[in-house]
């Protein structure tokens, strides 16, 4: 039988799940890499993996998307690596850099500036320009806070917009796939969160960055209700900025 190739993001937030995985049976029936998120879904969408942890806002771009997991990326308010980081305070953001690693992030900072600050801001991809404000994603904000005169936490700003929780990243496949397989996936990854201790032992410190409270606070695996309705919201908002004149 071929194995089924799986994209799975190398970010501190997916290694009890990679942790699962590598620790199961299934590791034998996958073929497994580890990507950036933007990457994760290039491949989703084209075709050369069969599932992965797709960034949410990409999902409408993958040809038959199915979720085929019951575990996320996701947080009830402050998710502490999902952030804006700027000099000035929201309200005098003019310019903001957009980062390269993610589609999701991006997209929620452009919600957030639109409908729940309303603020028109110009955005730009070049990792030269000088601008008031970065969006920065993952691993790379750990101990960063303090870097910065103003660090939103785009996790806890959706919390404060809508009320409702967030997903970040989803597993997503673009093909049918087994009941028997999504059982076994699913067994897979509640192994990975069950053992976070170990993944946790297997951490490099981080300066001025609590690993633990991350891994059992900050994050939430669970695919929940408000979480879909969260994800259905945020697609639409995206939706609507799309349509706007340019």
């Amino acid at each position: 039988m071929s194995k089924i190739k799986i994209s799975a993001v190398a970010y501190t937030n997916t290694k009890a799940f990679i942790y699962g995985l590598q620790h199961s049976e299934i590791i034998n029936k996958i073929d497994l890499s580890l990507d950036i998120p933007s990457d994760c879904a290039a491949k989703v969408i084209s075709g050369q993996v069969d599932i992965g942890l797709m960034p949410v806002a990409a999902i409408p771009l993958v040809p038959n998307a199915n979720i085929v997991a019951d575990y996320c990326i996701g947080s009830d308010g402050a998710v502490n690596s999902v952030f804006i980081f700027s000099n000035v305070p929201v309200e005098e953001i003019k310019t903001l850099r957009l980062d390269s690693h993610s589609r999701t992030s991006n997209n929620l900072a452009k919600v957030l500036l639109k409908f729940y600050w309303n603020k028109e801001v110009e955005f730009t991809t070049d990792a030269n320009a000088k601008t008031d404000a970065i969006v920065l994603i993952g691993d790379r904000t750990f101990g960063k806070k303090d870097d910065f005169a103003f660090a939103y936490d785009m996790g806890q700003e959706w919390k404060n917009f809508t009320g409702l929780p967030f997903m970040y990243a989803a597993w997503v496949s673009n093909k049918e796939i087994s009941q028997e397989f999504k059982a076994e996936f699913n067994a897979a990854l509640k192994l990975g969160l069950n053992h976070r201790q170990e993944v946790l032992k297997d951490l490099p410190p981080v300066e001025n960055f609590d690993l633990e409270d991350y891994l059992y606070r900050k994050l939430q695996f669970e695919v929940t209700a408000d979480r879909k309705k969260a994800m259905k919201l945020f697609l639409e908002y995206i939706e609507h900025l799309e349509k706007e004149p340019v």
